[in-house]
């Protein structure tokens, strides 16, 4: 799921993308016994790696539109850290749900 998310975000912007796919994932999350807000903040995650990945990546070409004196190569070397952050992060909270479900726990 998350790999289609991330092929996903090259190409479409978030709310789209969004819009489209947990309708058809969310049911067979919670069928696996996965928790929905784990799942939301997966989804946000992964949609936030697409959309600053090459080659499209559109949060790309907003920065690039605002910064026209650096090539585009420029813009995708600076995004590179904070791509491989938001990988270990969602490595992270996939390993150890709890990080994600254990402030939310307390609004029950």
């Amino acid at each position: 799921i998350c790999a289609v998310y991330v092929v996903l975000g090259t190409a479409m912007e978030e709310l789209s993308m969004i819009l489209l796919t947990v309708p058809l994932f969310f049911p067979v999350v919670t069928a696996l016994g996965f928790d929905p807000i784990w799942f939301g903040i997966i989804v946000v995650i992964v949609v936030q790696i697409g959309l600053i990945s090459p080659p499209v990546g559109m949060n790309i070409f907003v920065v690039k539109s605002l910064l026209r004196h650096l090539t585009i190569g420029t813009v995708f070397r600076g995004v590179l850290p904070f791509n491989v952050a938001l990988v270990a992060l969602l490595a992270i909270i996939v390993a150890f749900p709890q990080l994600a479900t254990w402030l939310p726990g307390f609004m029950k």
